[in-house]
């Protein structure tokens, strides 16, 4: 078994016996053991009492955080004409059609957004299987299929994160890095988890959150009290 350094077994002390503790309490574990040498993503994971294999228990959306997410995002978008300059002047990294398209299929993959015009769709959809995975593909229930690409774009350059549940129920997303403030952190998460209890589909039945953890990208986790991160 490898013996684990300073940092990891300091961390690990100072979390243990802590479990279901208030939102400001886990904020603070975790900014706290946040000491790698780059500015860690703080991270949040939620277990939700659905099954997304049945379409009425999907869960997904999109919430724009209040402090953003301290993260450079990379935004592509499918256009053509006066719409793919909408897109440039918005400060898409990536714009283009056919060529995006070909760029993808042949595994470059550059950025975290992507975006499309409804015509554009004819095209996007031969990429399901490669964008579909990565929580990629473009969709009008998250807003990223749209004809208003100069307010997605800036969307995704100001701090929207897209959700989606994945097999075993899971919704995890970064809601900011462990330079920023106490309250920020605090108020990214409660916007995340208030998002997520919005998107409730009509086939949940039961608990609908059943726990919420919170790390950051080096540093151990801890869970957090439900009924404190819902606000209830």
């Amino acid at each position: 078994m490898a013996k684990l350094g300073k940092r990891t077994t300091a961390a690990r002390a100072a979390f243990d016996g802590k479990a279901n503790v208030k939102v400001t309490e886990a904020v603070s574990l975790v900014k706290s053991a946040a000491t790698a040498k780059f500015d860690e993503t703080i991270e949040i994971a939620m277990v939700l009492g659905v099954d997304p294999r049945h379409a009425d228990q999907m869960v997904r959306g999109t919430v724009t955080l209040p402090h953003g997410t301290g993260k450079t995002v990379r935004v592509a978008v499918f256009a053509r004409g006066d719409k793919a300059d909408e897109a440039k002047a918005a400060g898409a990294d990536i714009v283009g059609a056919e060529d995006l398209m070909e760029s993808i299929q042949g595994g470059t993959i550059d950025f975290d957004w992507c975006i499309a015009t409804p015509d554009m769709m004819g095209i996007v959809g031969r990429l399901g299987k490669i964008l579909g995975p990565r929580n990629l593909m473009p969709n009008p229930r998250v807003g990223t299929v749209t004809p208003d690409v100069k307010q997605a774009v800036k969307d995704a350059k100001g701090g929207q994160v897209q959700f989606r549940a994945e097999k075993a129920g899971v919704v995890h997303a970064g809601i900011g890095k462990a330079s920023f403030s106490a309250e920020q952190l605090e108020e990214n998460l409660k916007a995340f988890v208030d998002a997520v209890q919005k998107a409730r589909p009509s086939g949940a039945k039961g608990t609908y959150m059943k726990k919420v953890n919170l790390t950051s990208t080096m540093g151990p986790g801890v869970s957090v009290d439900v009924a404190s991160a819902t606000g209830n």
